[in-house]
């Protein structure tokens, strides 16, 4: 049984930073590509960060300069470093996860975020 645990999320004041962590368990494969998403109240689920196994990585424009996304591939693990928080950031911050031969996805639970201005 695969699961993703997220950790981290908080209250913080804009201009503020917070860590995310996403620990994974079970029988995932280490060849995953791994990224975290954020959905806010009344809006749809979004792409913030993706990193590959081989360090390939990816931002949303949102984010970009601000954020940087991290793994830890023995121990299937991604971390998300959030920095110059703004409110409109607070959102639940989603792990993710997808096999990039098979295209098994998974996701967490998910962890808030609140920035308050």
């Amino acid at each position: 049984q695969v699961q993703l645990v997220e950790s981290g999320g908080g209250l913080v004041q804009a201009g503020g930073s917070l860590r995310l962590s996403c620990a994974a368990s079970g029988s995932i494969s280490s060849i995953n590509v791994m990224g975290w998403y954020r959905q806010a109240p009344g809006k749809e689920r979004e792409l913030v960060a993706t990193i590959t196994p081989g360090g390939s990585i990816k931002y949303a424009d949102s984010v970009k300069g601000r954020f940087t996304i991290s793994r830890d591939n023995a121990k299937i693990t991604v971390y998300l470093h959030m920095n110059s928080l703004k409110p409109e950031d607070t959102a639940v911050y989603y792990c993710h996860s997808k096999n990039a031969l098979t295209s098994t996805t998974y996701w967490g639970q998910g962890t808030q975020v609140t920035v308050s201005s």
